[in-house]
């Protein structure tokens, strides 16, 4: 399975959402913080893809051991929630099939990670 994490800014669109992921791809769910599940942008987002939203706890987000940003690390406990999320949400094993990038306006940043094949069933 492949899961698109995202991190992004308080009140966020389901635009600067969908711009970020089309950098990236669409998985088959969306993950992110699990304090950030309720976004309106996200839930209209969510919606609109038919797809669900996965929260990820933050000592799920720390234990993949992702660096980036200092702020993150200090508010989430990883340096990047969207590629955290993404593996976190994909499955033990699971690797960055894209790495982060943020979207145009710079208000949402996401990733894509793949389950590990051989942890299928």
């Amino acid at each position: 399975m492949k899961v698109t994490g995202l991190g992004f800014r308080r009140g966020v669109s389901a635009e600067s959402l969908r711009a970020a992921i089309a950098l990236v791809g669409l998985g088959e769910a969306l993950a992110t913080a699990e304090d950030k599940v309720h976004e309106p942008g996200l839930v209209r987002l969510a919606q609109d893809l038919g797809l669900r939203v996965l929260g990820v706890p933050r000592h799920d987000l720390h234990a993949q051991g992702v660096e980036g940003s200092a702020r993150v690390m200090a508010a989430y406990g990883t340096g990047s929630v969207a590629e955290a999320a993404a593996l976190a949400a994909a499955g033990p094993g699971a690797r960055l099939v894209q790495a982060k990038r943020s979207g145009p306006d710079g208000m949402a940043v996401a990733a894509l990670a793949e389950a590990d094949a051989r942890g299928q069933a």
